[in-house]
């Protein structure tokens, strides 16, 4: 039966594949591919955990007071016989082997099989024993977080690539949330799309599936309850629409959409090496934002004149909570500068916190995470000095890469002078120990991102000490209008044309450029077409982005005359609604006359 789910579109285009469910547990379980070597190993872990298990709930049944009531027993046989029942273990074997999923992953893919099979059975007391088999599967699930792991540390290997494993039909990941790390284990994916039932269009997970380039939808609810393994799914991801086991003919539609897009893709792609100026003459800088140092080749081959975000916070994340020492990261570094063949690198020091946090926890972080509101807690420049040993490590090890290439320093989420001075005397100590040390190192810029309002608003205080500013209009949006980005209940409040956004940015725009210092704007607005003309007109200069919207946003840049829309700024500004003045303004540009100076790049595309 066809139906369709309705979620937010957070990465464009169409994506069909068979749905694969990545079921929710009250167990942390790991997702992730193995290869080919590994499936008998993986098979034996789940065989040893089965085994484990038996003997817990036979010693349990042996033990049982005399007293205790008659269905324990039986109840402790059904959870026997569930445990050796061939549709559990024999089914998981079978993901083990075909899909190459790793053993947690395959029994929680099966669970979510059976427990389906059981909402339909029309028996109460059959339909009840659902709560049996997820007992038993958790235990299962325990045993082998218990016992001996195989499992998979990104930063320390290679992923073997899941695409081995795929057979011959595409595949969709659904969710009921996937973590940002988690999705960077899929960097090299089998999948062509993902859906989850939570998050927001600028949730860090939505971030990181743009990042891959891939169609999502986030925030669709029931997804994960309704849509079974293997159905066939359609995911539009230009209007938040899933379309599940569609009709022969809308599956042709969809079809003949993806190979739309593919050529228009083709058709930008032609401009990856024009320079990005103005019709009047303007050069704007096109930066890449990326989370690993393997993302910066494909900034350069999509036409980044550098990177104007590295999130370094990917480097410390999913690996089962031991941090990176100074070294790692430096070869991580390092890597990315030299990838970069000279061109500008700027290093985010880690933001780690609200919808990104870590599994190692120390006494301020485990108060963190029972915070109320974690977006307002512990986090970014504020988790970075209460552990100022991890800070100094970091930024030992961003100093020496700077050795390497051209390296920027950039502190997230600064709200107060006290922290900038803090984390500016951290910076001095560290160039001190590596000076000691005999390490080499450069001068690097360092800049400050303005994602809290108090930061734009007093933002003559952090120009006096930083070298430059970057607006990160994601939080920067959040914290304006009280509005959690990954909560799906308010994300119909998120709004980037807010009146009182496109003041604070361009008030600080304004303000930046007015001192002479740099100002970059890294958030998402930053590579939404819709909003190119108007950061123009502000003033703005230098936009980063994921490497694969620079092609589009280039192609605005090219045709815009940003002298024409500074003299509509104001309309647009003091518009109680900005975006339909905005509209307002490109039809009025592009109905009027206008003469292209001699000196102006002008490209057809």
């Amino acid at each position: 039966m066809s139906f369709q789910v309705f979620g937010l579109p957070v990465s464009r285009g169409v994506a069909i594949g068979r749905a694969v469910l990545v079921a929710s547990s009250r167990v942390d379980v790991a997702h992730y591919f193995i290869d080919e070597s590994r499936v008998e190993s993986e098979i034996a872990r789940m065989r040893a955990a089965r085994d484990a298990v038996a003997g817990e709930l036979t010693a349990l049944k042996r033990d049982l007071p005399a007293e205790a009531p008659a269905e324990l027993p039986a109840l402790l046989d059904v959870h026997l016989m569930l445990l050796y029942d061939e549709a559990l273990t024999g089914a998981t074997k079978q993901w083990i082997r075909d899909r190459h999923y790793n053993a947690e992953w395959a029994l929680s893919a099966q669970l979510e099989v059976l427990a389906r099979q059981f909402d339909e059975m029309e028996d109460d007391y059959l339909r009840e024993r659902k709560a049996d088999l997820e007992q038993v599967v958790e235990r299962l699930l325990r045993a082998m977080a218990r016992g001996p792991s195989t499992s998979f540390t990104p930063a320390r290997g290679a992923t073997p690539d899941p695409r081995d494993f795929a057979g011959e039909d595409p595949l969709v990941l659904i969710a009921n949330d996937i973590a940002p790390a988690d999705i960077l284990q899929f960097k090299r994916s089998v999948f062509t799309g993902f859906i989850t039932d939570v998050g927001g269009k600028t949730s860090h997970t939505a971030i990181v599936a743009r990042s891959l380039d891939i169609p999502a939808v986030v925030g669709a609810r029931e997804a994960s309850r309704i849509i079974r393994q293997d159905d066939w799914v359609v995911i539009d991801g230009d209007a938040g629409i899933v379309i599940v086991n569609p009709s022969p003919i809308v599956l042709e539609e969809y079809r003949f959409r993806q190979r739309q897009s593919e050529l228009e893709r083709a058709r930008l792609s032609r401009l990856r090496h024009t320079p990005a100026v103005t019709l009047d003459g303007e050069r704007v800088e096109l930066l890449a934002n990326i989370e690993l140092p393997g993302d910066a080749p494909g900034a350069l081959e999509a036409g980044a004149v550098g990177v104007g975000l590295f999130r370094s916070e990917f480097l410390f994340m999913n690996r089962g909570g031991e941090l990176p020492g100074e070294d790692e990261q430096f070869e991580a570094y390092r890597a990315a500068v030299e990838a970069m063949k000279g061109l500008p690198v700027t290093i985010r020091t880690v933001d780690i916190g609200a919808d990104k946090p870590l599994e190692r926890m120390s006494v301020n972080e485990l108060r963190h995470e029972h915070a109320l509101n974690p977006a307002l807690g512990l986090r970014a420049i504020r988790w970075s000095l209460s552990e100022p040993g991890m800070f100094r490590q970091q930024l030992r090890a961003i100093l020496r890469a700077s050795a390497y290439g051209k390296v920027r320093l950039l502190i997230p989420m600064v709200a107060h002078v006290s922290e900038a001075r803090l984390t500016l005397e951290a910076l001095a100590r560290a160039k001190q120990q590596l000076t000691e040390a005999g390490k080499p190192f450069t001068d690097v810029e360092v800049g400050a991102m303005v994602e809290v309002p108090a930061a734009a608003l007093m933002l003559g205080s952090f120009l006096r000490l930083f070298d430059y500013v970057s607006i990160g209009t994601n939080d920067l949006i959040q914290y304006t209008l009280a509005i959690d980005r990954a909560d799906e209940a308010v994300a119909y409040l998120y709004d980037p044309w807010h009146p009182a956004v496109l003041q604070l940015i361009a008030r600080t725009i304004a303000e930046a450029r007015a001192a002479g210092k740099d100002v970059s704007v890294c958030g998402e607005m930053a590579g939404d077409p819709a909003f190119t003309e108007l950061l123009l007109a502000m003033g703005l200069r230098s936009f980063s982005m994921h490497p694969s919207q620079i092609a589009s946003i280039k192609q605005r840049v090219l045709r815009a005359d940003t002298h024409r829309w500074a003299a509509r700024l104001e309309q647009v500004l003091n518009a109680e609604d900005p975006m339909s003045a905005c509209l307002e303004v490109k039809r009025a540009l592009a109905n009027a006359p206008t003469a292209t100076p001699a000196a102006a790049v002008s490209v057809s595309v």
